[in-house]
């Protein structure tokens, strides 16, 4: 019998021949990532457990993002914390304010084909763009890494999602991964993993990748991942004969496997206020608009903001319409700016900000108010997430958020 991905990947760690769903194994972690919000707990937890000393300072890394800039004065309090913790225990890799964890960590190369990955947030099933099996943990799981450098896992069953063809040019990839959710439901993948594979996914980018495995987790997945190519191989800068073997074997058991025509997808949009409420462009467009907002984790990339420039360039935001764009690291940003994208968004009037967290996460960079509505490219929107509970947010596309934000009404690009 063959293995899938995630398989493979566990078997590999643990020096076991193979694997099977269900099976209670301890892994050994090649890397964690804590960001801002949760380093106070995870020292305070790591302290109270007795250790002493990280089981492995180079294979940690604290970001800061989801607070910077600080927005209120207990921010602060996490920054110093966070920096005496680093500093007490010989951290190596610390990242103040370069962008949004998520971004950092396949960007910097911490997160690597092959790899087993935990980081205190939930979309850290993001780095499975490069196929490596990454997933978001707690901060007591994480406080005890910190010390043993291991981590239990039941290993996951799969769903390989299959899609061929060729998107229609006002689809991407975020369009994809809506769809996928709505079908599934917000718990249909829950403890399992996706895998995706077909000719649609070999032309996607690794950004566009990003943008799936970002938001498997809104469909309760634990794992999303996609076998490295030529692309991954340059993207992670590792050579693809050495990552060749993470691949979905043929005859691999599957629970499910669901299948898409790229042709037949269209722009949708989630709808207030849940991932997986999705609804065609088209059933929604007219729907008035206070804000869009183009960045995050999910859609903060550089072929995201060069899709938002080709849409806007020539155009000018809406008039009563705050177009918030926020890239999603510093790197980004500078190409952004050196290909001339960012000059373009401030053209049309946009409000451009630093690298970071932001509005997604609710904090600094553009909060709403009761009766406003938002058509985002972050991952979430629920009740509260960016503002009061009575913010109305939409999510769609780069593409669809630029041509929005022209419009001052849904729309398709």
């Amino acid at each position: 019998m063959g293995q899938t991905i995630i398989e493979k990947i566990v078997s590999r760690n643990i020096g076991a021949e193979s694997v099977k769903p269900g099976e209670i194994v301890t892994v050994n972690v090649d890397r964690v990532m804590i960001h801002d919000i949760f380093i106070p707990f995870v020292a305070e937890k790591f302290e109270e457990m007795g250790f002493t000393k990280l089981w492995d300072p180079d294979k940690v890394v604290l970001i800061y993002d989801h607070m910077v800039p600080a927005s209120t004065v207990d921010d602060i309090r996490h920054f110093k914390i966070g920096d005496a913790f680093a500093e007490k225990y010989g951290m190596k890799h610390v990242h103040r304010s370069d962008g949004i964890c998520h971004q950092l960590m396949t960007e910097c190369g911490y997160a690597k084909p092959g790899d087993i990955v935990f980081g205190t947030d939930s979309h850290t099933t993001t780095y499975g763009c490069v196929g490596c099996f990454s997933s978001g943990i707690g901060y007591t799981e994480m406080a005890s890494i910190l010390g043993t450098g291991e981590l239990w896992i039941r290993v996951p069953e799969t769903i390989k999602v299959v899609i061929n063809g060729k998107l229609p040019e006002n689809v991407t990839s975020k369009d994809v991964i809506l769809r996928l959710i709505g079908d599934l439901g917000a718990d249909g993948a829950t403890y399992k993993a996706l895998e995706f594979s077909g000719s649609t996914v070999d032309d996607m980018t690794v950004a566009s990748r990003m943008t799936m495995s970002n938001m498997a987790i809104e469909a309760g997945a634990k794992a999303a991942l996609f076998a490295p190519d030529e692309k991954t191989a340059e993207y992670s800068k590792v050579k693809l004969s050495d990552v060749d073997w993470i691949y979905g074997d043929e005859d691999a058991s599957y629970c499910r496997t669901i299948t898409y025509q790229a042709e037949e997808l269209v722009p949708v949009t989630a709808c207030p206020s849940q991932v997986d409420k999705i609804r065609d462009v088209k059933e929604v467009a007219g729907t008035k608009l206070d804000q869009v907002f183009i960045g995050s984790c999910t859609n903060g990339r550089l072929e995201d903001l060069k899709a938002a420039a080709e849409i806007l360039d020539g155009k000018k935001v809406a008039d009563y319409v705050k177009l918030i764009v926020t890239p999603a690291s510093r790197k980004i940003y500078k190409e952004a700016a050196d290909a001339g994208y960012l000059k373009i968004l401030a053209k049309a009037g946009a409000i451009i900000t630093q690298p970071g967290c932001g509005l997604c996460c609710g904090r600094a960079g553009g909060i709403l108010t009761d009766g406003e509505r938002v058509l985002a490219t972050n991952n979430r929107n629920f009740l509260g997430r960016m503002g009061t509970s009575k913010v109305e947010i939409y999510l769609a596309s780069p593409k669809t958020a630029a041509a929005s934000a022209v419009a001052g009404e849904i729309t398709e690009a």
